[in-house]
């Protein structure tokens, strides 16, 4: 319990170890977990310590297997991850691994390099191939076009001559991106003045870029002109529209011919792709195995050297020494590390591990276990407590849950929080094995066990709210009833009921279709019964017209007591340091100055709340102690800080429409209250001072060099601003 309440106790520890065993040392209480190393060398540059080409291998190893694992992702392959934690490989080993990484890359990247230069040449191939397909329908139209035109009377043979000599034209094509068509059409007549005649028809099936592997959308062109130079001004537009242009043959049997050999080559190229896509497929298998333990083990190696540059040389340079905090309960542990690490390595001198004293601040450390580990971190989350305080995460398991009930507060849903987290709890075995890699379900499985909590404590705070899904539940009956004079009988049924304002006032307003009604307080008009309702908020609540006036004012009134009663209670914690590390200048300075701003501020008006429930009655036909003539707990807070006097509340009679006057004054212990709530303004006044002024003051006389003078002023502006965030 100590070790929950308080961090460990810490120990600095000097080690000595062999250079042939620190490796493996190192390796086993890195295992361990419980050490932290410091660094002997702060100031030597990251580049210049002793392992520094250790720690570059391990960097290209693990270049190289995020290569592979990119690779592996790319094909989809499912990585198998077991859950194994293997050791830290030997040092002679890591050649063996960078062996294995260097060939599996090369590898890796010769049959890329072979895959894209094939899927390159397939591309080719069938581009040629729908340009071959597609040119032949180009001239057989206009060969068609050419006999239906011999064929009628009126054609002269000038005529015919002519367009025979267009079938001379030159001619290009090749295949260009569908979007860039339109572009590519209207540059190619304004640069040729229209001089060149462009054919185009779409590729029906779209194509894979042999570089990204994206499907690409493209279109056939041909392209008929005269002359030697439109023929090299529509090449340099082609290039510039990054076209790809193929020869096609002019006659129709050599394009045959050559659509037939194109042919042959695609099915040739489809059974080398084949053979080559599953050759990289069984690598990347094989790969995948092992991936993840791969990089475990390049973890932890770089992890060791990173360590060992820490540590430095004595003279003799076969020995390192290095530095490091260890619990004290653990000391035990760590020597069984160490003798573990130099079995490992075979070496016969064993390792020293000296206990050091040292007055500096050993760091914090807090065991914790799957239960508390979630609240810890959100302990951490905003700052980890000094060494050997007060641990606040053992009272945030119960204060945090229930602060967000109070928020929440709904049992419907708290029910299902409370129930997905106890899936999550009981079966936490299998859902840690899968090794999930979403971010968000991994937050969520992490505070499994805050989050039943806070469904836990919601459950309970909606049933003391009477909310289930936003709606009551009536169980226990309710504590209102309609009163028998409320209801008007005419010839119509419009004069029911339609809504009441819950105030068991001595007169009561209720509402119909006809109109407003005030009914005079008595035992038989009264619609509260006397008696609360047994357990939480009353259902009808949930009707009332006035539902968010008593609801909110409930509310805030209960979070003003609860947060007062947290705020004093972290005050009080801190008393406990303060006598622990025997700091009588806090005491003085900040305790006590705390504990009186606070209670003469806040908790004076917890007092005035519970007070005003206890003291004030709704029902009482007294008109001192009516709701109405209760004092106004924010303007009775404003006039104690303006030192002004108690004011008269003046009702409206809503029989007779004329005012009464309460006879309570406004400070709400009367008027002899004005003298008490003088006095803790008093007080209020005086511990600004006390908190701002004494201890900044005995910290800087206590400074000895101007360095430490330093740091003292820079802790008393941080001090400063924390006082003030007290009063604000």
């Amino acid at each position: 319990m100590g070790s929950l309440m308080r961090s460990e106790q810490m120990v600095l520890c000097q080690l000595f170890l062999q250079s042939e065993s620190a490796y493996s040392c190192v390796s086993e209480l890195g295992e361990l977990g419980l050490v932290q190393f410091r660094d002997l060398n702060p100031d030597v540059n990251a580049f210049q310590r002793k392992f520094v080409s250790e720690v570059r291998r391990c960097d290209e190893m693990e270049r190289k297997l995020r290569y592979i694992e990119r690779e592996i992702k790319k094909d989809k392959i499912p990585v198998l991850d077991l859950g194994d934690n293997p050791d830290a490989p030997a040092p002679r080993e890591m050649i063996d691994l960078e062996a294995s990484f260097e060939k599996l890359e090369n590898e890796l990247r010769e049959v890329n390099s072979n895959n894209e230069a094939l899927n390159k040449n397939f591309l080719e191939l069938t581009e040629l191939k729908h340009i071959l397909r597609k040119t032949q329908q180009f001239f057989d139209e206009h060969e068609r076009s050419l006999q239906a035109d011999a064929q009628e009377a009126l054609v002269h043979q000038d005529q015919l001559e002519q367009q025979q000599q267009a079938l001379h034209l030159g001619f290009v094509a090749g295949v260009i991106l569908r979007e860039r068509v339109p572009a590519f059409e209207r540059m190619l007549w304004r640069a040729c003045r229209g001089n060149v005649f462009l054919k185009q028809a779409q590729i029906d099936v779209p194509l894979s870029d042999p570089v990204t592997g994206d499907e690409v959308w493209k279109s056939v062109f041909i392209i008929f002109f005269q002359g030697d130079q439109l023929k090299t001004r529509v090449k340099k537009i082609c290039e510039g529209f990054r076209a790809t242009l193929y020869p096609c043959p002019e006659s129709a049997a050599e394009r045959r011919e050559m659509a037939m050999g194109v042919m042959t080559r695609i099915e040739d190229l489809k059974t080398v792709l084949s053979q080559t896509t599953d050759h990289r497929h069984r690598v990347l298998v094989l790969a995948a195995k092992n991936i993840k333990n791969w990089f475990i083990k390049v973890k932890k190696i770089k992890a060791i050297y990173h360590m060992l540059n820490m540590f430095n040389l004595d003279v003799t340079q076969k020995c390192l020494i290095a530095e490091c905090w260890c619990a004290t309960a653990d000391l035990d542990k760590v020597h069984h590390a160490l003798k573990r690490g130099q079995e490992r390595s075979g070496s016969n001198v064993p390792s020293i591990l000296n206990r050091m004293a040292t007055s500096q601040k050993p760091p914090t450390f807090h065991r914790t276990n799957k239960f508390t580990k979630v609240f810890q971190s959100l302990i951490d989350a905003y700052g980890i407590s000094s060494y050997q305080e007060i641990n606040p995460a053992p009272f945030s398991i119960i204060t945090f849950p229930f602060l967000f009930s109070v928020m929440f507060g709904d049992f419907g849903h708290g029910f299902i929080m409370f129930l997905a987290a106890l899936w999550m709890v009981l079966r936490e075995r299998q859902l840690q094995a899968k090794k999930s890699d979403n971010e968000i379900w991994n937050m969520f499985f992490g505070g499994r066990y805050l989050i039943l909590m806070m469904g836990a404590f919601s459950v309970y705070a909606g049933l003391l709210y009477n909310d289930i899904f936003s709606k009551s539940i009536n169980v226990f009956g309710s504590s209102w009833s309609v009163p028998s004079g409320v209801y008007f009988f005419n010839d119509s049924v419009d004069n029911w009921l339609t809504s009441a304002t819950l105030e068991p006032s001595p007169y009561h307003l209720f509402e119909n279709k006809s109109g407003r009604y005030y009914l005079p307080y008595n035992e038989t008009t009264s619609s509260f019964s006397g008696s609360p309702y047994p357990f939480g908020l009353d259902p009808v609540w949930a009707i009332a017209t006035n539902k968010l006036t008593f609801i909110n004012s409930f509310k805030m009134k209960l979070s003003i007591i609860l947060g007062v009663v947290h705020m004093m209670f972290g005050i009080w914690l801190g008393l406990l340091n303060h006598t622990f590390f025997n700091q009588a200048i806090n005491i003085f300075c900040e305790f006590i100055p705390q504990v009186l701003f606070l209670s003469c501020t806040f908790l004076y008006l917890v007092v005035e709340i519970i007070y005003k429930w206890v003291s004030w009655s709704a029902r009482e036909p007294n008109l001192d102690t009516l709701t109405g003539c209760s004092p106004n707990l924010l303007i009775g807070m404003i006039n104690m800080y303006l030192f002004t006097g108690g004011q008269y509340n003046n009702t409206l009679d809503p029989i007779t429409h004329t005012n009464y006057t309460c006879s309570s004054a406004n400070p709400l212990f009367g008027q002899e209250g004005e003298f008490v709530q003088k006095f803790l303004v008093i007080i209020i006044a005086v511990c600004i001072p006390w908190l701002l002024v004494p201890k900044p003051f005995l910290l800087w006389r206590r400074g000895v060099s101007k360095v430490d003078k330093s740091l003292v002023l820079q802790y008393n502006i941080v001090y400063l601003f924390y006082c003030l965030s007290l009063f604000y």
